[in-house]
């Protein structure tokens, strides 16, 4: 999708921030699987429920029409 706003679209701030947000998410998942405590794993999956949230909010700001 990101690639599509990029380069169809022309939609370069959104694309990168959708991009960035939507990547850091599966990493700090990743990341949270070798917590080095309990309190270090709800730590690094509450930053990636917000990254998540971020991701949202650029998403609702993409006009449906931009996407085809």
């Amino acid at each position: 999708m990101s690639k599509h706003l990029n380069q169809e679209k022309r939609e370069y701030v959104l694309s990168k921030q959708l991009l960035r947000s939507g990547t850091a998410i599966g990493a700090l998942v990743r990341e949270s699987e070798y917590a080095e405590s309990n309190a270090d794993f709800v730590h690094k999956m509450a930053i990636a429920l917000k990254e998540a949230n971020e991701t949202l909010y650029w998403l609702e700001l993409l006009p449906i029409r931009k996407l085809y």
